[in-house]
C-alpha cells in the first residue's frame, strides 16, 4: 500500500517538474541583464548603460569600446580621425597572425587597437587617442605605436594638448622586437611634445599594463585613473616570485597607485569629461562653456 502511494506521489512530482520546465522556457532577449563581475549585483542592461556602464551598486567601471569612450567624452560631431586605414603587417611571420587580425577587424569594426584624431571637449580643441581592449587586449604593435607617434607630432606642430585613454595588456608579442621599439618611439614623440610646453593628459583605464605602462601611459603631465582599475607592469605572481615577498591586496589598483604617487587623481566616469575640460582650461587652452 505504501509502495503504491509512493509511486503516485513520485509520478505527480515528476509531472509537475515537467510542466514547470515547459512553462519556464520563455524567450529572454540577449543582453537584457547585466551581472557585475565584482559585486554580483544584477540590473537591467538599459539601467547599466544609462550610468555609462558603471555598476549602480558598487561603482565598478566596466570596459568601454573606443567608440563608446569618444561618444561620452568629446563634443558631438567634433571628432576628426587620423590615419583611419592603417593596418599591421606581419613583420616576423608569426603563424596565423594575419588571419587573427582579419577576424578581429570583422568582429570589432576596428583596423587596430587604437583610434586617434582631434576633437573638442566642451569647446576646447585637442588631440585624442583611445585604446580598445577588444582588439588583442589593446596590445601595442607597430600600428598603435605609429598612430600615437603621428598624433603627438601633429599636436606638436599645431600646438594642441593631447588626451590619451590607455588600456592595454602590453607590447604585442606577435610583432616581436618591432612592438618593443614602439615604447621608445612613442616616448620620444611625447618628449618632443613636452619640449614645446604643451599639455599631455593620460587617463588609465582597465587594464593598463606592460610596455604601455612602461612608456607613454606613465609620461603624462597629469595622470588620471578610473576607480579601482588595474595598473601595473608585470603580473602579481611574477613580482612575488622575483622579490620573494607577499604584495598588498590592493597592489596595482588605481587607489594604491594614487597613494604611492604614480597617479595624480582618480576620477569617476561621470565626471571625466568635465574634469578634462577644466584641466585644459586651467592650462590656458581655448575656452569652452564649462
Amino acid at each position: 500500500m505504501l509502495e503504491d502511494l509512493f509511486k503516485i506521489v513520485k509520478t505527480r512530482f515528476n509531472d509537475g517538474d515537467a510542466k514547470n520546465e515547459a512553462d519556464s522556457k520563455v524567450d529572454i532577449p540577449d543582453n537584457l541583464m547585466f551581472k557585475c563581475p565584482r559585486c554580483q549585483n544584477v540590473c537591467f542592461q538599459e539601467e547599466f548603460e544609462k550610468t555609462s556602464k558603471v555598476c549602480p551598486a558598487c561603482g565598478y567601471h566596466s570596459r568601454l569600446s573606443a567608440v563608446e569612450r569618444l561618444e561620452m567624452t568629446v563634443d558631438k560631431g567634433s571628432f576628426i580621425e587620423y590615419d583611419a586605414n592603417m593596418i599591421s603587417k606581419n613583420p616576423i611571420d608569426f603563424p596565423d597572425y594575419d588571419q587573427k587580425q582579419k577576424e578581429l577587424r570583422e568582429k570589432t569594426g576596428l583596423k587596430d587597437a587604437i583610434i586617434t584624431g582631434e576633437a573638442k571637449i566642451r569647446g576646447i580643441r585637442c588631440a585624442v587617442a583611445v585604446m580598445d581592449s577588444r582588439y588583442m587586449m589593446a596590445s601595442m604593435g607597430s600600428v598603435v605605436g605609429e598612430k600615437l607617434t603621428r598624433t603627438f607630432e601633429t599636436a606638436t606642430e599645431q600646438g594642441l594638448p593631447v588626451v590619451v585613454f590607455a588600456a592595454s595588456g602590453g607590447a604585442r608579442m606577435q610583432e616581436g622586437i618591432v612592438s618593443l621599439m614602439q615604447m621608445a618611439k612613442t616616448s620620444g614623440a611625447v618628449a618632443r611634445h613636452s619640449e614645446k610646453g604643451l599639455l599631455y593628459i593620460t587617463v588609465l583605464t582597465d587594464p593598463t599594463t606592460g610596455g604601455v605602462t612602461a612608456s607613454f601611459a606613465s609620461l603624462g603631465d597629469i595622470i588620471i585613473a578610473e576607480p579601482k582599475v588595474l595598473i601595473g607592469f608585470a603580473g602579481r605572481r611574477v613580482i612575488e616570485g622575483t622579490i620573494k615577498q607577499r604584495l598588498p591586496d590592493d597592489f596595482q589598483s588605481a587607489e594604491f597607485m594614487l597613494k604611492n604617487g604614480f597617479v595624480d587623481m582618480i576620477v569617476e566616469r561621470k565626471a571625466m569629461r568635465r574634469t578634462l575640460a577644466h584641466l585644459l582650461k586651467l592650462h590656458g587652452y581655448d575656452r569652452g562653456t564649462l
